[in-house]
């Protein structure tokens, strides 16, 4: 996912970082607003919370079906689960690669491509977001 719009500004070897207003780029990245209608039609509200990721876990996959949506189901469900992180894990924010796909960047420096993990929920239903949520907040 290229988001070259959020305002990124270069910092050494390529690395970027997240413009003035990171309150902003995370408001704009957890808008998911395909993964948002889809849950509600199933009477799941996501509310940002570790609870909303455990009830997503357990809906039954009928986007699977649809090679069309399922792209666009896996980028909400990762910036989703980037999002809960971001709001819930102390120290941790959005980044950005170069390239333009956002991140998730923990106090420690380490880094989660949740984009990438969204991907596989949505495809594959595993790794589940409530265990990478786990493994994270551990981290």
């Amino acid at each position: 996912m290229n988001i070259p719009f959020l305002g990124i500004r270069r910092k050494k070897q390529g690395e970027t970082t997240l413009a003035a207003d990171p309150e902003g780029v995370a408001e704009l990245l957890s808008e998911c607003d395909l993964l948002r209608s889809l849950t509600v039609q199933e009477g799941v509200v996501l509310d940002d919370s570790v609870h909303s990721l455990e009830a997503l876990d357990q809906l039954l996959p009928g986007w699977r079906d649809d090679e069309e949506i399922l792209p666009w189901l896996g980028n909400d469900a990762g910036l989703y689960l980037g999002t809960v992180i971001v709001r819930t894990v102390p120290g941790a924010q959005w980044q950005v690669w170069p390239g333009g796909r956002p991140v998730v960047r923990l106090a420690s420096g380490r880094e989660f491509d949740v984009v990438a993990s969204g991907h596989e929920w949505a495809a594959n239903g595993v790794p589940e977001l409530s265990q990478v949520y786990g493994e994270v907040a551990e981290a």
